[in-house]
């Protein structure tokens, strides 16, 4: 069994909050983690026997189980949630009661919003992160196979895609079709096909629309819901009081760097090496990686890049409030000069306060006052966030 680096951040959470909701993508690893991680009576409400029991009367039902309470996929039974917020109420102080699974975020943060408003702590479980799956793998691997504990552990290349394949349709034709979206299952299948190619790449809505024959509002739809099921960030620009022109429109990445392959016709190591996309599939698959530790040991952080129309541009700008730390990274065993000018600039012109190159290689040194080079796996393995002396 795989250890997840959220257990500890759920275990904090369960000693302040009454109550945690646990969100992530379907598939992540959020009911394996609630079973073998978590104590208490488990709940799967997709599960008939298990929904008839809290759908007649709920309160009557929850009052029979004195401890913890597991509800997983809990966006399927809202009319809880109102029950848990007057047996909350009745002990207020009591921390770690309850904890509410689900893959649908939209969904779910909105009734949760409206019934346990100050009552609930959220956390979001990612696909594996690199230090939970290191001791069996490299980082190369990691980034091919993407984070799905099903896909990265699968057999061979076959199992991977077969298992690639399922998932998106299951996603497209089932979760996002539930959403409303104005587009189809074929539609909403060829939209991931062009967000993949435009990965790391700034968003023109309006663009996609075009080619797909659709409105800029349809697309801004999909992308919502799309963002809201964990599928696809958006990386919005970093905006200082610098008086240059700043680029304004956000970047888009499918999150998790399996499925972009699969979506891009990736299934092996070479492939994925010698791919002109390879540069922007390392950006993404390492922002995703960074933010998720990042948020594991700071929630209130904020993430960003930081581009100008002259050509300037910092990867990833991690906003701590009093400290800004900014990241290139680089697909490559090796880095020179031009690797971390952007980086020296940015701090020379009050954008950060540290920069790190981040790399395939392993050695780490310093480049230049306040940047250094940093291996991925190194950085990832040991990550503090903290700035080393450049």
């Amino acid at each position: 069994m795989i250890a997840r680096k959220a257990a500890d951040f759920i275990a904090r959470f369960a000693e302040q909050f009454p109550a945690i909701l646990i969100v992530g993508p379907r598939q992540c690893g959020k009911t394996t983690l609630a079973r073998h991680f978590l104590s208490g009576e488990y709940f799967d409400l997709e599960k008939p026997s298990d929904r008839q029991l809290l759908a007649g009367d709920a309160e009557l039902a929850l009052r029979r189980f004195p401890g913890p309470c597991i509800f997983d996929e809990a966006q399927v039974l809202p009319e809880l949630f109102p029950v848990l917020r007057s047996l909350i109420d009745e002990q207020r102080d009591r921390a770690g009661r309850f904890y509410l699974l689900g893959s649908v975020n939209p969904a779910l943060v909105r009734a949760i919003s409206e019934s346990l408003a100050g009552r609930v702590g959220v956390a979001e479980l990612t696909p594996f992160l690199f230090p939970e799956v290191a001791a069996g793998a490299d980082i190369v691997r990691l980034w091919l196979r993407g984070g799905y504990p099903d896909a990265f552990q699968a057999t061979d290349g076959m199992a991977w895609q077969l298992w690639q394949e399922s998932y998106l349709r299951t996603v497209v034709e089932r979760d996002l079709a539930r959403q409303g979206v104005s587009l189809s299952p074929v539609e909403l299948r060829r939209l991931l096909g062009m967000l993949a190619h435009h990965h790391g790449g700034l968003l023109n809505a309006s663009e996609l629309g075009r080619a797909m024959g659709v409105s800029y509002h349809a697309v801004q739809r999909c992308l919502d819901v799309l963002e809201g099921h964990f599928l696809v960030r958006r990386l919005p620009p970093y905006h200082a009081n610098l008086g240059k022109r700043l680029i304004k429109s956000p970047k888009v990445y499918v999150r998790d760097s399996g499925l972009l392959h699969h979506l891009l016709g990736i299934s092996a190591e070479r492939g994925l090496l010698e791919s002109p996309q390879r540069g922007n599939s390392w950006e993404g698959f390492l922002i995703e990686q960074i933010a998720a530790l990042e948020r594991l040991l700071r929630p209130g952080s904020q993430f960003y890049f930081y581009g100008t129309h002259a050509g300037a541009e910092v990867d990833l700008v991690i906003d701590r409030g009093q400290e800004r730390i900014g990241y290139e990274f680089k697909c490559a065993a090796s880095v020179g000069t031009r690797d971390w000018a952007n980086l020296r600039r940015a701090r020379e012109e009050g954008v950060i306060h540290h920069g790190n190159v981040v790399y395939l290689g392993e050695r780490e040194f310093p480049v230049a006052d306040g940047v250094s080079v940093r291996s991925a796996a190194e950085l990832l393995l040991h990550y503090d966030g903290e700035a080393r002396d450049g």
